[in-house]
């Protein structure tokens, strides 16, 4: 392997092993919780490298890299996430190439989602972002909770787009633990009559296992595999 394979697959083993052992602390298996690699800003070379070390879901928040990226990678048959912010015109091509949106936060994406998968004829997972941050903060981005079933009905209605589940950002500044307590609050009440929604992605290189703990089934881990982002222009 090169000095790059190495580092990467050292850094994934760590992350393995902190995945395995949050698992365990939680009582839970570590089958049930998948690691989405995210490669934003890193090569093609490294998504390469993290699919011959068996990583098979990778996550980019940018829509001209992703695209770029999903298609040099064709061939490795990846479960590609779009995990970033997304604007509605940009929406139908992310659904081009993305298998999971994980940055759905309102309505007006959904359209752009189910002609992207349409004209794909490929149907398209869909999480809803839901803010954790206070009311009227400036922190990230997500629906305000008291949106979610009326933004849930709107995906349902999209014959291309499947409802799978939730995604959240700890806030930045407070504790991971308590965001993400307040996060399990609102999937439990959520998945209730919705048996096909029950993934949960939350939890990041810092707090995945904060994430685990209140049931997250996937965590995107960018730093602590791939290491400090590459700088781009």
């Amino acid at each position: 392997m090169t000095e790059r394979s190495d580092e990467i697959a050292s850094r994934l083993t760590d992350v393995r092993r902190r995945i395995a052992s949050a698992c365990a602390d939680a009582g839970r298996d570590p089958d049930e919780v998948t690691l989405v690699a995210v490669t934003k800003f890193f090569p093609a070379s490294d998504v390469r490298v993290l699919a011959d070390l068996g990583v098979t879901h990778v996550g980019e928040n940018r829509h001209q890299e992703a695209e770029a990226k999903a298609a040099e990678c064709a061939d490795l048959g990846l479960t590609w996430h779009f995990i970033g912010g997304l604007q509605s015109n940009k929406a139908a091509a992310v659904a081009s190439y993305a298998d999971v949106v994980e940055s759905v936060d309102r309505a007006k994406l959904v359209t752009g989602l189910q002609r992207g998968a349409h004209d794909r004829s490929h149907a398209v997972d869909v999480l809803l972002q839901v803010s954790l941050d206070p009311p009227d903060s400036d922190g990230r981005s997500g629906a305000d909770p008291a949106a979610l079933d009326a933004l849930a009905a709107a995906v349902d209605d999209a014959g291309m787009l499947r409802l799978r589940g939730l995604m959240a950002v700890a806030p930045l500044g407070e504790d991971p633990a308590t965001a993400f307590a307040r996060l399990a609050d609102l999937r439990r009440d959520f998945v209730a009559g919705r048996p096909g929604a029950t993934r949960l992605s939350a939890g990041m290189s810092g707090d995945l296992e904060q994430a685990i703990e209140v049931g997250a089934t996937h965590v995107r881990v960018g730093s602590a595999v791939l290491g400090s982002r590459p700088q781009v222009k």
